[in-house]
């Protein structure tokens, strides 16, 4: 097995979603930060990949077809040169609802945590933000610019930058799969988001 998909897209924008959604298309399983937790291994792998010791990716996704979310997203470029067949999804929405929706979930989860060493404090906090959770323009601005450098990267036969909300039609015709008898699925509220970051927030 090796990557179909990679998911270049930040944190809410819908990722949750599109997991499920591509699993449903037969592109799972799909892996994300979830995936990670589970297992002390993983967890390993990630926090040295923060600190810029890259692992080796075949072994990384063995078993699986698609990526989306953190922490894979923050490699976009280092795994679609690895998997040079693999699809690039870009996930995105308006960015000033994004902050929002950033701001009561994973910018107030990130902002209380204590351990400097999880994967999350590492690579959100520290890398992709530069630890300014605080700043809303510099937020708004990192977000911003990876949708413009993932945009430039990659012509449309290999990349579909997903607007949240635009249901199956674009991903089944990116993928060239017909549309399931079933609705888009629905990703994970912030409540949702708390309950299962409390045990990420711990890794």
């Amino acid at each position: 097995m090796t990557l179909s998909i990679i998911g270049a897209g930040f944190g809410r924008t819908g990722t949750e979603s599109l997991k499920k959604a591509l699993e449903i298309l037969g592109y799972g399983p799909c892996y994300q930060m979830y995936e990670v937790v589970p297992h002390p291994e993983r967890v390993a792998i990630w926090r040295k990949a923060a600190l810029g010791e890259l692992p080796d990716w075949n072994e990384v996704f063995s078993d699986y077809r698609a990526t989306v979310d953190w922490p894979a997203a923050f490699f976009w470029r280092e795994l679609s040169a690895h998997f040079p067949e693999a699809k690039i999804i870009l996930s995105v929405r308006d960015a000033d609802s994004w902050f929002e929706s950033m701001e009561g979930t994973i910018l107030k989860a990130l902002r209380s945590g204590d351990n400097p060493d999880t994967v999350g404090q590492r690579l959100v906090a520290q890398r992709v933000f530069k630890d300014r959770l605080h700043d809303r323009d510099h937020i708004i601005a990192t977000y911003e610019k990876n949708t413009l450098d993932v945009q430039a990267a990659f012509g449309p036969d290999r990349l579909l930058t997903c607007e949240l909300g635009s249901g199956w039609e674009p991903l089944c015709d990116f993928l060239g799969c017909p549309v399931p008898d079933e609705p888009y699925p629905r990703g994970n509220n912030a409540d949702d988001f708390h309950r299962k970051f409390e045990t990420v927030s711990k890794s």
